[in-house]
């Protein structure tokens, strides 16, 4: 418990200029007063809104912000899938549950040739000449269908657009976008045989299937003729300028892009679309009711934003064990930079942070803490409708030398009894894993590792890689992970060369990093700190006593990669860096560290 006297306080002062780079305002003073209550870390549902998602729902910001009071928030779809993936019928059931309005730009095409407007009219003259009707032309038809009154009260659902990289570069220009981009994926060799297999009624217009849907009776059957494009030939074809298509929009809409399981049965792959939807409609209302801040449409620019709302590092840090404010500034602060990362395309990823309530180190009984932070961060990437596996590395070694470094013991089995809500979040979109190839699965969105480490004769980064090789372009996540090369036994640490072990654990790259800087050799007190949080530049701070009672930290220099023992303590004795000179002073231990 923390007394009176060890209130948290938030503070931040300066005396650097602006720096050219992205940078914490300067001119940025806070001090924020928080209760001095200190609760033990408990896995209920009280404490679940205290510090787990109920109270850090981190959403990405929008360049304008704007108030809803009185009206929920339409909810905006897109849907894409592989001719007879089965996007259509998934499109009927959406509109049917949800409301919104299916625009498919096949229709629109067809609506605006048939009443003769003026687009219709040279979109016509393309299609009757066999050529391609111009993206600029379809897209200037789907943003006026998108202006109409009845999409923006009921919402949208977009069908199959946009289908290329220009398409969707002209949606994003003009701020629309999606809530969730959903991919429908079904195996080449299923959705051959479904295109094949299909069947048309002419006289009806019904699509029938020999083994699926067959006709209800022999007269329809006789009937029944071939489409022109179900030949094998031209829906492979089709498939390869589907996947084309895809891979090029791919990076517009990965942040918020779900892949579904297609190959089920209909009424299955609609029960997890039902799922998602409903999950983000109810953050929506949610959100209209207490009129909290809520997306618009313009692009994602949350840097100065993100910036601006940074409150500096708390006060009392020595002080453990922490307040539950301390704690969640941290989480909060590791889950926003872990963010922006993911947001633009990093996919090796690790957060490194040292404070005495989440460094197990110390005491193995803090570990719980540092679980506190992996479920944040596993939550909030669910609520954006990530799949998350959160892994734990299990045994190593054989024999004599079969164990597991001390801080992972039933870590696990933490997890397994964490308060993970009520919404049955646990088993569907967060799971627990280990580390290795075999954990990773198809329908896995992102990977949160915890503490994986070497052990002396036992080597985590074969089991390491190999995860992240089958993880291909999915996000993974290390969390405080310590893979500094240990003496090898029995071949086990042989199997890939020391340089290229060392060079796969400095391939992931750091989006969060925080360490308390003291004196050599001790713990008390806290000279001052080093940060990072993605995307911005390394902030060096000291500690500096305002009273017997009051303290604050000052940011003393900014460094483009993390600083090596010499150039902070040059910082610290206010010199010039030198390069050259040789590590020495009370902060010559960090040459070790960095």
């Amino acid at each position: 418990m923390l007394s009176c006297s060890a209130v948290p306080t938030f503070s931040l002062t300066s005396n650097l200029p602006p720096s050219p780079k992205p940078s914490l305002s300067p001119s940025l003073h806070s001090s924020l007063h928080f209760s001095s209550i200190s609760l033990p870390l408990q896995f209920t549902s009280h404490h679940a809104h205290a510090c787990g998602h109920a109270s850090i729902k981190a959403k990405p910001l929008r360049k304008t912000l704007k108030i809803v009071s009185s009206a929920t928030e339409p909810l905006r779809v897109m849907i894409s899938g592989a001719p007879a993936s089965g996007k259509g019928t998934q499109c009927e059931m959406i509109a049917q549950k949800f409301g919104v309005v299916h625009i498919s730009t096949g229709d629109i095409l067809r609506a605006e040739v048939s009443a003769g407007t003026e687009i219709g009219n040279k979109a016509k003259e393309y299609m009757n000449s066999g050529r391609l009707v111009p993206d600029e032309i379809v897209t200037a038809m789907v943003t006026t269908r998108l202006s109409l009154k009845d999409v923006k009260e009921k919402g949208w659902l977009l069908d199959g657009y946009p289908r290329s990289s220009a398409q969707a570069e002209s949606l994003e220009k003009r701020s629309i976008r999606p809530d969730i981009y959903v991919m429908l994926e079904v195996p080449d060799d299923v959705l051959i045989d479904r295109c094949i297999g299909r069947r048309l009624d002419p006289l009806t217009g019904k699509i029938y299937h020999v083994k699926n849907f067959p006709p209800e009776n022999e007269e329809i059957k006789d009937r029944l003729v071939t489409r022109p494009d179900d030949t094998e030939e031209k829906v492979k074809s089709r498939l390869e300028i589907y996947k084309r298509n895809v891979e090029s929009i791919l990076s517009t809409y990965s942040d918020v892009m779900v892949k579904i399981n297609g190959n089920r049965a209909k009424e299955e792959v609609f029960e997890e679309i039902d799922s998602l939807l409903l999950r983000l409609q109810k953050d929506k209302e949610e959100k209209s009711k207490s009129g909290e801040l809520v997306r618009n449409e313009n692009q994602l620019d949350s840097l100065s934003l993100d910036k601006n709302k940074w409150r500096g590092i708390p006060t009392k840090l020595n002080n453990i064990p922490h307040s539950r404010e301390i704690r969640e500034y941290f989480y909060e602060d590791v889950l926003q930079a872990t963010k922006r990362a993911i947001e633009d395309g990093k996919t090796r990823l690790k957060v490194e942070i040292s404070i005495p309530e989440l460094n197990p180190e110390m005491d193995v009984y803090r570990i719980g803490t540092l679980m506190e932070l992996v479920r944040i961060l596993a939550l909030s990437f669910a609520d954006d409708g990530k799949r998350v596996k959160v892994c734990v590395q299990g045994s190593m070694g054989e024999g004599a030398l079969a164990g597991m470094p001390l801080q992972l013991a039933g870590t696990r089995k933490i997890l397994e009894f964490m308060d993970w809500g009520d919404g049955g979040v646990m088993g569907t979109f967060v799971n627990i894993g280990s580390i290795g190839a075999k954990e990773v699965e198809e329908q896995d969105g992102i990977y949160i590792l915890v503490a994986p480490q070497n052990a002396v004769g036992n080597c985590i980064i074969g089991d390491l890689k190999a995860m992240t090789d089958a993880a291909a372009h999915r996000p993974v996540i290390l969390v405080n992970p310590k893979l500094r090369d240990v003496p090898g036994s029995s071949g086990i640490m042989q199997t890939m060369g020391r340089e290229e072990r060392l060079a796969y654990a400095a391939s992931f790259e750091i989006c969060y990093f925080f360490r308390l800087l003291y004196y050599y050799g001790t713990q008390y007190p806290i000279m001052g700190a080093l940060r990072m949080s993605y995307p911005y530049e390394y902030q060096l701070y000291k500690r500096v006593d305002e009273s017997p009672k009051k303290e604050k930290y000052e940011l003393l220099s900014t460094f483009e990669k993390r600083p090596s023992g010499e150039e902070i303590n040059d910082s610290f004795e206010g010199k010039v860096r030198n390069k050259a000179k040789e590590s020495k002073g009370i902060w010559g231990f960090l040459s070790s560290i960095f």
